[in-house]
């Protein structure tokens, strides 16, 4: 005879939140535009650095300038991560603020100094 499986039992619904998945937001939460917006830092470094690498790949008269974009891309993502909110700046955060912003600074001023030092 076959095992029977067990019945899953449904969870029943909270009177305080009558909320399904399915329905729509609170008018507290953000938007889609919001939600949207909020990856516009992360795009703006990811394409400062992409050209960096872009300009870096076309031979070594050109890795000085690149490497300077990635830096610059990355020292940006520093002072961006340091002013926007935390809601805004998700994409750029994976530690604390702080941390992130160190980072940041850190590897961007290494990169910098690299691509000055290039001839």
């Amino acid at each position: 005879m076959p095992a029977r499986r067990p019945e899953l039992a449904v969870p029943p619904r909270d009177p305080q939140n009558p909320r399904e998945p399915g329905d729509h937001a609170d008018p507290g939460e953000p938007g889609v535009l919001a939600r949207s917006l909020a990856w516009l830092p992360y795009l703006l470094v990811l394409a400062g650095a992409a050209a960096g690498l872009f300009i870096a790949w076309q031979g070594s008269r050109y890795a000085g300038p690149g490497a300077a974009l990635v830096g610059c891309a990355l020292l940006a993502a520093g002072v961006i991560r340091l002013a926007l909110p935390p809601r805004y700046a998700a994409p750029l955060s994976s530690r604390g603020k702080a941390s992130d912003v160190l980072a940041f600074a850190v590897f961007g001023a290494g990169v910098l100094v690299v691509a000055l030092t290039l001839p």
